[in-house]
């Protein structure tokens, strides 16, 4: 059945065990983070076999189809609406917000439960965390007086928005701060959480804070590659995911719509380049399932545009002859598989 989503788990935990090897002979700890393919049972089951320390995803929705022994964490911040099942599946959340832990401890103390919770900081990349420095100190005291919570460590999160690079300085930062609340409250914080897949330069040089003891890792599993600048890494595979759509159309017809161009399916005025007669052909995916211009072609395949359940592409100058009823492969990138793995329209294929 196509389109089909084809996954190479032989790729997949060599990914895996390649990263958790550089990781832990660090001493450091890794959440497997499962988001990007919606925690697929077969792919959290291969995380397990492999030793990853936690399993961590964005999604309660997800983490409520997992069923193991390690860890489950809960990476963005709770809604206090979901506060209940955050306890319940899960063992561990990011959270910044005083409230939000205020309702996990009330859920914990009905359920006979401890939740423990790593404080994000905000070292200047504006997505989640506290910034100033008297509120994460203010926010820990509070935390602290909770019954039924446990502050287990502080973390940071950087390029997924602002895309402010992991260095030395900030990674340094984040070591004070955890030195410093550990000394004005005499306490232990186990984690320090050094950030995403972009923290993987600095990991393997050994550059890396001997202090910052975890990391959450996707992205470089799934592409083999560190997410700072987008280089792939050595030893890596960046195939892991590709995907197979049908074409159902191939035909000659003009690079330029004829009559009046008004708004397309989407809301938008298409600007089009007159390049004479193309063969055009039609795959069937689209919009719905995914961005077209997140798609890789393996052959010299152009990618023209899309509707919800269309894909148009240029077949002019490809490499091989196609027929309809055919197949076009793609790499993919983060966004891609994301979106495909999260459509009910798209297959799946392991080997």
């Amino acid at each position: 059945m196509f389109p089909k989503l084809v996954i190479n788990t032989n790729k997949f935990r060599h990914n895996l065990r390649y990263l958790l090897d550089e990781s832990h002979k660090f001493g450091i700890s890794v959440m497997g983070v499962t988001k990007v393919f919606c925690s697929d049972p077969k792919l959290v089951q291969i995380m397990i076999e492999e030793g990853v320390d936690f399993i961590a995803d964005s999604r309660i929705q997800n983490l409520k189809t997992i069923s193991s022994y390690i860890p489950k964490v809960l990476l963005r911040l709770p809604m206090i609406s979901e506060a209940e099942d955050v306890v319940r599946f899960s063992s561990m959340s990011l959270n910044s917000e005083i409230d939000t832990i205020r309702a996990l401890d009330h859920f914990a103390g009905e359920l006979d439960t401890v939740h423990k919770v790593i404080l994000m900081i905000d070292l200047g990349d504006l997505r989640e965390g506290i910034f100033d420095f008297e509120d994460v100190l203010t926010t820990v005291s509070k935390i602290l007086k909770l019954k039924h919570i446990k502050l287990e460590g502080i973390g940071t999160n950087l390029t997924c928005y602002g895309g402010v690079i992991p260095s030395i300085e900030n990674m340094n930062n984040l070591v004070k701060i955890k030195r410093d609340i550990e000394n004005e409250f005499e306490i232990d914080l186990p984690i320090l959480s050094g950030g995403n897949s972009s923290i993987i330069e600095l990991l393997k040089s050994g550059k890396l804070p001997m202090s910052v003891n975890n990391v959450r890792l996707g992205e470089s599993i799934v592409l083999g590659r560190e997410t700072a600048y987008g280089d792939f890494l050595d030893n890596m595979y960046n195939d892991v995911f590709t995907l197979e759509a049908e074409l159902i159309e191939i035909k000659e017809k003009p690079s330029i719509p004829i009559g009046e161009i008004g708004m397309n399916a989407f809301g938008k005025v298409p600007i089009f380049i007159d390049q004479g007669n193309m063969l055009r052909g039609i795959i069937a995916i689209g919009q719905q399932d995914v961005d077209y211009n997140e798609l890789i072609p393996f052959d010299t395949v152009k990618m023209l545009g899309s509707s919800s359940d269309h894909i148009i592409v240029d077949l002019g100058d490809t490499l091989n002859i196609y027929d309809v009823g055919d197949k076009l492969s793609f790499r993919l990138t983060y966004a891609s598989i994301l979106s495909l793995s999260t459509s009910k329209y798209v297959y799946k294929e392991y080997k």
